[in-house]
C-alpha cells in the first residue's frame, strides 16, 4: 500500500467513521472511467469485471447525455406533475408479464426492499417475513434485518419477525426440485403461523447471487411460489442483481425461475449509477400499500433520475445487450470449464449470461472450501489489473458480473490473468 493510499484510508477513517469498507488489500483509488474500464490515480488501467451500477457500461454516453439534458431543464418532486415518470414506468412494466403494471420509484434497492415488506403486511395482513440464510437485501433499519452476513448489532426488536431457510446449493446439495427448500419453507411458515405474526411473504433473489448462484434448472421457483401463495403469503423476487438482461435468458431472472413474483424489487443498475431504485407490483397490492401507508419520496421518481433509467433501458433494448451476454457468458463458461480441467483448486463452474463464476476448494472429494485461498486470487488479480470479488456462504466463489457491454475479447483477458495466477498460487494443503 502507498504512502497515498495509506493517507487518503486515514482521512477516511477521520471524515467517515471507522470499519467503512473498502474491496482489497490495497484499496483501489480510481479516478475515471469508460465502458468496461477503469483508471487509477497512477494512469493505471483495470479491466472491471465485477461492477454491475454501471450496467450498460461506465459513462455511457446516452445516459450521460440524457441526465445533462434533463438537468439542465427541470429536476423536482413527484408531487409535481411531469411525464417522464409515467412514460418510464410504462415502459419498465412492459417488461414483466401482467398483472405487474404499477411502480413506485425510489432512490436505492434498500428503500425499494423496505417498501415491498411493508407491501407484503398491506396485502397479508401479517408481518412474518422468510428469507435465506445467506443473502443481503440492503441496510434500512427493516431490511437489515434479512441479512445473515451483516446480523445488525441491534435492530428495534425486529429481528422476531424474520425467519431463515437454508440457501440452494447446487454443488454440496443439489436440490433440483426444490423439495428440501421446501421442506425447509413449510416449517418456517409454519412456526410463523403459530407466532402472533403469521406469514406474510417470502424474498428471495431470483437467481440467489449472493448465496453464490447455484446451478439450478430454469423453472426451479415455481413448486416455491406455490406453496408460498397456498400458505397465503406474498413472493417477493429482488433483482436488483439478476434482472435487466444480465443472466443472457431472460430479461428478468424470476422469468427464468419460472414464476411471476407479486412484488419485484430493483436497484443498482437501473439507472448506471445514478440513485434509482423501484417496487413493481399489481394493481391490487399497491393499492393495498398506499390505503395503509402514507408514503412520499422527495428524490424518487424526480425527472432526472426517470431520464437516466430509460436512457439504460433504450441502451439495453436498442443494443440487445441481454443476446450479447448470453453470447459472451457462453463463452466464458467454456473457458472457465477448460481453467477447471487444469486445476483441481476450481471444485465447480457455474453461471448464467454476464454473471458467473468459479468455486474454490481445497480438495475436490471433501469439497472443503478454499476460502483464505479465494480471497488471494481476488488481490492478486487486483494487481494485474483486474477487478473482481468473491461471494457464497464460504466466500470462495469468484463473482464476476461485468457491465453489460463485457466482450468476448475482456473475457480473454480475465481468463488469462486468472490462469497466469492460479499457475503461480500454491494451494494450502
Amino acid at each position: 500500500m502507498t504512502t497515498d493510499t495509506q493517507a487518503m484510508m486515514a482521512r477516511r477513517a477521520r471524515l467517515m467513521g471507522p470499519n467503512v469498507s473498502t474491496f482489497y488489500e490495497d484499496p483501489v483509488h480510481v479516478v475515471k472511467g469508460s465502458g468496461v474500464w477503469l483508471w487509477d490515480d497512477s494512469g493505471k488501467m483495470y479491466l472491471d469485471c465485477y461492477n454491475n451500477v454501471p450496467h450498460v457500461g461506465h459513462c455511457n454516453p446516452r445516459v450521460t447525455a440524457a441526465i445533462t439534458a434533463q438537468a439542465g431543464t427541470l429536476n423536482t418532486h413527484t408531487r409535481y406533475l411531469h411525464d417522464g415518470i409515467l412514460d418510464y414506468i410504462e415502459r419498465l412494466t412492459d417488461t414483466m408479464p401482467p398483472p405487474l403494471s404499477t411502480a413506485i420509484l425510489t432512490c436505492t434497492g434498500s428503500e425499494a426492499n423496505d417498501i415491498a415488506l411493508r407491501m407484503a403486511e398491506a396485502r397479508s395482513g401479517h408481518r412474518g417475513i422468510i428469507a435465506t440464510d445467506a443473502t443481503y437485501h440492503g441496510n434500512t433499519a427493516l431490511v437489515s434485518q434479512l441479512s445473515r452476513s451483516n446480523v445488525p448489532g441491534v435492530g428495534f426488536g425486529l429481528d422476531q419477525y424474520f425467519r431463515f431457510v437454508a440457501a440452494p446449493d447446487s454443488y454440496r446439495t443439489p436440490d433440483p426440485d426444490a423439495a428440501h427448500f421446501i421442506a425447509d419453507l413449510e416449517a418456517k411458515i409454519t412456526e410463523l403461523e403459530a407466532s402472533p405474526h403469521g406469514f406474510a411473504a417470502l424474498v428471495v433473489c431470483p437467481y440467489f447471487l449472493n448465496e453464490g448462484f447455484p446451478d439450478l434448472p430454469d423453472g426451479w421457483l415455481k413448486p416455491v411460489a406455490a406453496r408460498v401463495h397456498a400458505a397465503g403469503g406474498l413472493l417477493i423476487c429482488d433483482e436488483v442483481q439478476s434482472g435487466f438482461g444480465r443472466t443472457g435468458t431472460h430479461f428478468w431472472a424470476h422469468e427464468k425461475m419460472g414464476v411471476t413474483p407479486d412484488i419485484v424489487v430493483l436497484g443498482k443498475p437501473m439507472a448506471n449509477g445514478h440513485p434509482v431504485g423501484a417496487v413493481v407490483t399489481d394493481p391490487g397490492t399497491m393499492a393495498a400499500f398506499r390505503t395503509q401507508f402514507r408514503y412520499f419520496n422527495t428524490f424518487g421518481g424526480n425527472p432526472v433520475s426517470c431520464a437516466a433509467a430509460m436512457a439504460v433501458l433504450e441502451e439495453l433494448q436498442g443494443n440487445d445487450l441481454m443476446a450479447h451476454a448470453a453470447r459472451v457468458g457462453t463463452y466464458a463458461l467454456e473457458r472457465m470449464g477448460a481453467l477447471q480441467d487444469k486445476y483441481e483448486v476450481i471444485g465447480d463452474v457455474r453461471g448464467s449470461g454476464l454473471v458467473f463464476g468459479a468455486e474454490m476448494v481445497l480438495d475436490r472429494d471433501t469439497k472443503a472450501p478454499a476460502t483464505a485461498f479465494t480471497d488471494h486470487v481476488v488481490n492478486a488479480l487486483r494487481h494485474r489489473g483486474i477487478l473482481l470479488s468473491k461471494l457464497g456462504r464460504h466466500k470462495n466463489t469468484l463473482k464476476i458480473r461485468p457491465p453489460m457491454p463485457f466482450s468476448i475479447a475482456n473475457a480473454d483477458q480475465l481468463f488469462d490473468a486468472l490462469d497466469a495466477v492460479l499457475a503461480e498460487t500454491p494451494v494450502p494443503t
